[in-house]
């Protein structure tokens, strides 16, 4: 008998992988957590079956999500990530030696406890002492804060369940109060390909716009996420990710990535016509 981990990415398309081995499977207050084995891409977590991270590319995503904002100003010092409970992103963020502290908000313990178990290569940003992490909503955490971070990445899921508040006016508006004045906002921005995800990045776009004077979107190829084809979100109220672009600087911190380079932060923002046409309507 074979098994198979399947994602419908739209009505008519289904993404599937063939599964070596359940390893975990559990029930939160907020969703159900698998997580399973694959010849192709090791161990994989999904979250109310939709897959969130994978040992095999999970680089190209936390890298993009990091090094993007962390090369136009090398100088961030106080960061805050909404989500990003696997670890991803914040085990690129503790490479910075200039980072004084990073505070992780995420929802869901379990998903902190199920990723440091599965995904050993990854805990090494939770055990760095200029982490905290707090277990509560996002969107409560946010309310409070003013001129706090240089720097706030919203990891999140997709815009259903737990993750459905990351994406209103509301909390973009909160995030931009945290933000001091040199700060930098960035989020995961959905698919443009398929229709569903793609109303909710012209949503969120159509959102941040109202919010943020400097707002642009860049791309990158992810294979296990729908259509391969993913969008993240830069907005700022003083830099501009690609004349702040400081290449030079970044280049010389000497930090060896897999995905991420200075001519590709350049070359993602150069979006096809579609996308384009996409945002028009924004």
């Amino acid at each position: 008998m074979e098994l198979w981990y399947s994602e419908n990415h739209s009505e008519d398309v289904k993404f599937s992988i063939r599964v070596d081995k359940q390893l975990y499977t559990g029930k939160t207050d907020y969703q159900r957590i698998d997580v399973m084995t694959s010849k192709e891409f090791g161990t994989f977590l999904t979250l109310d079956g939709l897959m969130m991270v994978a040992e095999k590319d999970e680089f190209i995503y936390h890298e993009m999500i990091t090094h993007v904002p962390m090369s136009v100003n090398p100088e961030i010092k106080n960061v805050l990530v909404i989500g990003g409970g696997d670890g991803g992103t914040v085990k690129q963020l503790v490479r910075y030696e200039g980072i004084e502290n990073i505070d992780l908000v995420e929802i869901d313990r379990a998903v902190v406890e199920v990723s440091m178990r599965f995904f050993p290569g990854m805990r090494v940003g939770f055990e760095d002492k200029r982490v905290t992490v707090y277990y509560e909503d996002g969107l409560k955490f946010i309310r409070s804060k003013r001129n706090e971070y240089d720097l706030i990445i919203v990891d999140s899921t997709d815009p259903f369940g737990p993750g459905e508040g990351l994406f209103t006016r509301e909390f973009y508006g909160n995030c931009s109060k945290a933000l001091n004045e040199n700060g930098i906002f960035v989020n995961q921005h959905e698919s443009p390909y398929y229709d569903n995800y793609a109303n909710s990045l012209v949503r969120a776009h159509s959102r941040i716009k109202g919010v943020f004077p400097i707002h642009k979107l860049y791309q990158a190829h992810i294979p296990t996420y729908p259509s391969g084809h993913w969008l993240f979100g830069f907005a700022s109220n003083k830099f501009d990710p690609l004349k702040d672009l400081d290449a030079d600087k970044w280049n010389k911190l000497g930090i060896k990535t897999e995905y991420y380079n200075t001519d590709l932060h350049k070359g993602s923002f150069a979006l096809p016509n579609y996308v384009k046409e996409l945002l028009e309507n924004a």
